[in-house]
C-alpha cells in the first residue's frame, strides 16, 4: 500500500514529499526521487505521514525506487569528481574575468546536469562560461546564483556560541531576522555582536524571538505609570528585565522624595 514519506536531500535541506508507489522504504532509508532539478539521491526522514498535517507541493510525486548498495558508491564516487569540476569551473571564471565566488559543484544522481553554485554581489553574465564548461563535461550546465546566507549553509562553520551555525546543523529554511528582534531582546546593536559569519543578522534572534514577545506582553514598558499592588504607590518604570521578569519603579511619596523600587512584573499594574 502506498504511503506519504517525507525526503530530505541535502544534510539540512528542505524536506520534499513523495509518495511510495510499489516501493517499501523504511525511515532511514536512501532512494531515489525526482526533483526540480532532476534525478537525485535522498534520504527518507518522514515515514507514513499524514497528508492533510503536511506541506507538501502538489501533484505529489513517487519515488522512483529504493538505492542499492552501488547507488551509494556511486554518489560517493561523484562527490570525489565534484572536486575535479569545481576545480575547473574555477580556472574558467578566472580566465573570463568573471566577478563570483564559486561555493560548490553538484552532480546529479543521473549524471545528466551538474550544477554550479556562486556568489556575486552583482548580476553576471556567464553565458560564455556555460558553452565552456558544457564543452569540458558534455552534459547539462546550470549555474545558480546565490547570496550570502545560502553560501554560510553550505560551507558551514563555528558560530559566536561555540556551535555549528544553526543554518548548516538544524534550519531546513531561513526564516526572516529583523534589527526590531535584537532591540526587543536589549541587545547591544552592535553589527559584530549581533551578525553570525555570514555578515547577516543571527538567525538565533529568530529562535528567541517568539519567548521574548511573549513576556514583553506581560510586562509595562519604560514610560509606563504604574500602580505597585499591596503599596498603593504610583511612578513610571525606568528599567525591565525581561527574562527575570522584573521591572525598576521610580516611585514618588507625599514629601516629594524619589525612590526606585525592584518589583516582579505580576506586582505592577499599569495606571
Amino acid at each position: 500500500m502506498s504511503k506519504l514519506i517525507g525526503v530530505r536531500f541535502e544534510k539540512c535541506g528542505p524536506i520534499r514529499f513523495y509518495t511510495t508507489g510499489a516501493a517499501n522504504p523504511v525511515l532511514g532509508d536512501h532512494v531515489i526521487a525526482e526533483t526540480e532539478m532532476g534525478v537525485d539521491l535522498g534520504r527518507v526522514v518522514l515515514d507514513d505521514c499524514d497528508p492533510e498535517k503536511v506541506n507538501a507541493v502538489q501533484p505529489i510525486r513517487s519515488i522512483i525506487r529504493v538505492a542499492k548498495e552501488s547507488d551509494l558508491e556511486k554518489v560517493q564516487n561523484d562527490r570525489e569528481r565534484e572536486k575535479d569540476a569545481f576545480d575547473i569551473c574555477n580556472e574558467k571564471i578566472k580566465m573570463r574575468g568573471l566577478d563570483m565566488k564559486l561555493i560548490r559543484a553538484k552532480y546529479l544522481f543521473d549524471n545528466k546536469k551538474v550544477l554550479f553554485y556562486f556568489y556575486s554581489d552583482d548580476r553576471v553574465d556567464f553565458r560564455e562560461l556555460v558553452k565552456d564548461l558544457a564543452a569540458v563535461f558534455k552534459m547539462r550546465i546550470e549555474l545558480r546564483q546565490i547570496g550570502v546566507r545560502d553560501e554560510a549553509k553550505m560551507m558551514g562553520g563555528i558560530g559566536a556560541c561555540g556551535r555549528q551555525m544553526c543554518c548548516a546543523s538544524c534550519m531546513p529554511e531561513f526564516t526572516p531576522v529583523s534589527i526590531k528582534m535584537a532591540k526587543d531582546q536589549n541587545l547591544a546593536l552592535n553589527p559584530a555582536g549581533i551578525s553570525g559569519i555570514c555578515g547577516r543578522l543571527m538567525c538565533c534572534l529568530g529562535h528567541e524571538n517568539d519567548t521574548y514577545e511573549y513576556l514583553h506582553s506581560r510586562m509595562p514598558a519604560v514610560g509606563d505609570k504604574v500602580r505597585i499592588e499591596g503599596d498603593d504607590r504610583q511612578g513610571v518604570v525606568i528599567a525591565v528585565n525581561v527574562l527575570r521578569e522584573m521591572v525598576k519603579v521610580m516611585v514618588e511619596d507625599d514629601t516629594e522624595d524619589r525612590e526606585v523600587v525592584e518589583r516582579s512584573a505580576d506586582e505592577v499594574r499599569k495606571v
